[in-house]
């Protein structure tokens, strides 16, 4: 390999310690070249640098400075193979510049979308330097700044050049698919990419001896981007999957509404006016569960709620490892930290109405499913149906569209089992390979409860055995998707219980 110096490339929109890397790059023997505001930049901190038209012989500024890179003699300096004579020899003839170091970054088309923030001299520098890595260092990331200029003297290693090569492929290919989806007006192109920034390394994935990162999409609107730690343990890949879990449900309601997740499903919904009584509803709706459970909520957390998971733990002997909310009171903070130390207090803002992701991609081995959101559920209420001879009251109706939204953000097959009279829920039965068994078991964690409530299914009972067993225990009204061959033995033993009964003509799975 040549080991003579040749120049150092700089060209970089984010500036973040780049006069410190190009000091150490000339007093390890490199020539710098720049162009644009980056060579003003390093000028301003009085650091020798080539203007770049000297070597591209491009006019300055010209077409509003989309050349300014761009040239034979860039790319040739940046491409050659050292290692071969021929090429060696064809750059000297052809006064191409031996350019040893690229360092780039793009415009940041995230804060602001348009053609013109198109960058294409840029890229073009980066993949030409991070296809030749053998012989040309490329930088796209200030964090390997230090490090780089560190090591300049000594040499920097293959295995170093090979990982500053991936990422630099990684940061094209993260800017690049933001530029297509900018252009995409299909909803299932031919070709998709997802663009994917590391947000933070978790405590560990599903489970401790698994490894895990969060990562989030450019300009998405999740309050999962935002969460903020206030005090405790760390989050795992559990943690965030049940905090997204919790998000979903509560969502869907207008009203103070407050949920305990558990391994990503809810053991307990409830609404109030307000949100400790929300919360209060939601303990209360299944104790037992919500041990070690992850509380979500879509108001504001007081002192005054901070003293319902105290009663929880008082009253319950319950831990919550988790709870996040849009805004927590100071006091409240101080509150729950000395309750529990390793109770994890997260923050993540307003919970927008319109999400900014057009689709909800379900990740598989190798394989990604991509689907719009299932948020219309407002809309699927006028396309219910009584279809039994006793029609619902307009109370149950009210407790129904209750159920319909909780039993969509319970894994399937889900029955939920709610209050007559109180937007609660009192049994969950999520996640059973038979309908009939989640019905046992939501019927028997309602107990009591079960008199006069509703009954909501996630998809449509095959069988009429799901609706004896509910009129056994006097529930009080149903509501489930129909569309079964044989919805007509439901519909009979319904009416043979007097008990009103509501299609709602639409599945409402989650896996």
């Amino acid at each position: 390999m040549n080991t003579n110096k040749g120049f150092a490339l700089i060209s970089v929109f984010d500036k973040t310690g780049v006069e410190v890397l190009a000091k150490a790059l000339v007093e390890a023997g490199y020539k710098l070249v720049s162009s644009g505001g980056t060579y003003d930049f390093l000028r301003g901190h009085k650091i020798e640098v080539t203007p770049i038209d000297q070597i591209t012989g491009n006019p300055r500024d010209s077409f509003d400075g989309r050349m300014k890179t761009i040239s034979f003699a860039i790319e040739g300096g940046i491409l050659y193979d050292r290692t071969n004579s021929n090429h060696v020899a064809q750059a000297k003839k052809l006064k191409v510049p031996q350019i040893d170091v690229v360092v780039g970054n793009l415009y940041p088309f995230e804060q602001k979308p348009s053609i013109e923030m198109i960058d294409v001299g840029g890229p073009t520098m980066i993949r030409s330097a991070a296809k030749n890595f053998k012989n040309v260092i490329v930088l796209v990331n200030p964090e390997d700044y230090e490090m780089v200029a560190a090591n300049l003297k000594k040499g920097i290693d293959l295995k170093t050049r090979q990982a500053l090569a991936a990422k630099a492929f990684y940061h094209l290919s993260f800017y690049d698919s933001q530029v297509a989806n900018f252009f995409n007006t299909e909803v299932f192109p031919g070709e998709y990419t997802i663009p994917l920034r590391k947000i933070e390394a978790l405590r560990y994935g599903e489970n401790p001896h698994q490894k895990g990162a969060l990562y989030s999409t450019p300009r998405n609107n999740s309050p999962l981007k935002t969460l903020k730690k206030l005090w405790g343990r760390e989050l795992s890949g559990t943690n965030i999957g049940d905090i997204s879990a919790g998000l979903e449900t509560v969502r869907l309601f207008k009203e103070p509404a407050a949920v305990i997740i558990k391994h990503n499903t809810p053991c307990g919904v409830a609404l109030g006016e307000n949100i400790d009584q929300a919360l209060s509803r939601a303990v209360d709706a299944d104790p037992v569960s919500a041990f070690g459970g992850v509380i979500v909520l879509n108001r504001k957390l007081t002192l005054t709620t901070a003293k319902v998971i105290s009663g929880f733990k008082s009253f319950h002997q319950g831990n919550i490892d988790i709870v996040a909310v849009p805004s927590i009171e100071k006091a409240a903070i101080d509150f729950l930290g000395g309750l529990r130390k390793s109770m994890g207090i997260y923050v993540f803002g307003v919970i927008p109405v319109k999400r900014s992701e057009k689709l909800d991609p379900k990740f598989f081995d190798g394989v990604v499913n991509l689907q719009d959101f299932d948020d219309k559920v407002d809309k699927n209420f006028k396309e219910w149906k009584a279809v039994t001879k006793k029609k619902p009251t307009k109370k149950q109706l009210a407790q129904m569209e209750f159920a319909w939204k909780v039993v969509k953000s319970v894994k399937s097959n889900s029955i939920v089992v709610v209050d007559k009279d109180i937007p609660m829920t009192r049994g969950i039965g999520a996640g059973q390979t038979s309908r009939v068994g989640s019905v046992k078991i939501a019927l028997s964690q309602a107990g009591a409860a079960c008199s006069g409530g509703i009954l909501a299914s996630d998809s449509f009972f095959p069988f009429s055995d799901s609706i004896k067993l509910a009129a056994g225990k006097g529930i009080g009204a149903i509501v489930q998707q129909g569309g079964s061959v044989r919805d007509q033995d439901s519909i009979n033993e319904a009416n043979e219980a007097e008990i009103p009964m509501v299609l709602t003509g639409r599945r409402a799975f989650r896996h």
